[in-house]
Order: structure tokens, then C-alpha cells, then sequence
């Protein structure tokens, strides 16, 4: 199982970046899948998440309304994209795939880097 991230890079406050999370999962419609991060000296957190659907999505607080999570089964990618960035958005991005039960299907990806500076 592979999950590969792309997209990171250095932007302006203010800019976009589409981050992409291509899965090597057989069942990739079958997982829930999530972006998280973790900024210098900070714990990772939830950025936002997607049902296996596609139906429902979630966010977290600081990010609301700024991004946006999607997917496409067909291509078993998930995306998000990241508008009105900010200095603090500034993070290791990794996606995350998961299925019940947990704690045997939950996979990772190696991360990648965004940085907000000016």
C-alpha cells in the first residue's frame, strides 16, 4: 500500500496550491481518507476529511471555508485544495487512508512540504 503525496511547494500569503494524495489501495472507494499536518514544533492535526463517497466532509476549525477536500475513486486520488493561505498554513501535509477496523487499515503517506512566506 502507497500513498503519494504531491503538490507542496513555497507560496506567497494569499496563494493556492492543490495538493494531490494518489493511492496504490485495491479498494480505494472503500476508505475514508483525510489530510493532516504538522507544523514546526506543533502536534499533527486534522486539516480535513472525506467519506469513502464522497458524501461527507469535515474540517478543521483553522482551515474552514479557506479549503476544500475531494476525491476522485475512479483515479484513487484525493485532493485538497488550499486557497487564501496564510503564514500558519506553513506545514508537513500527509495524507491518511483508513478503514474499519483501524487498527489494521490505516496507512500514511511520506508528507509533503507547504510553505507560506512572503
Amino acid at each position: 500500500v502507497q500513498l503519494v503525496e504531491s503538490g507542496g511547494g513555497l507560496v506567497q500569503p494569499g496563494g493556492s496550491l492543490r495538493l494531490s494524495c494518489a493511492a496504490s489501495l485495491f479498494t480505494f472507494s472503500t476508505y475514508d481518507m483525510s489530510w493532516y499536518r504538522q507544523g514546526p514544533g506543533k502536534e499533527r492535526e486534522l486539516v480535513a476529511a472525506i467519506t469513502s463517497a464522497g458524501g461527507i466532509t469535515n474540517y478543521g476549525d483553522l482551515v474552514k471555508g479557506r479549503f476544500a477536500i475531494s476525491r476522485d475513486n475512479a483515479k484513487k486520488t484525493v485532493y485538497l485544495q488550499m486557497n487564501s493561505l496564510k503564514p500558519e498554513d506553513t506545514a508537513v501535509y500527509y495524507c491518511n487512508a483508513r478503514r474499519r477496523p483501524w487498527s489494521t487499515f490505516n496507512y500514511w503517506g511520506q508528507g509533503t512540504q507547504v510553505t507560506v512566506s512572503s
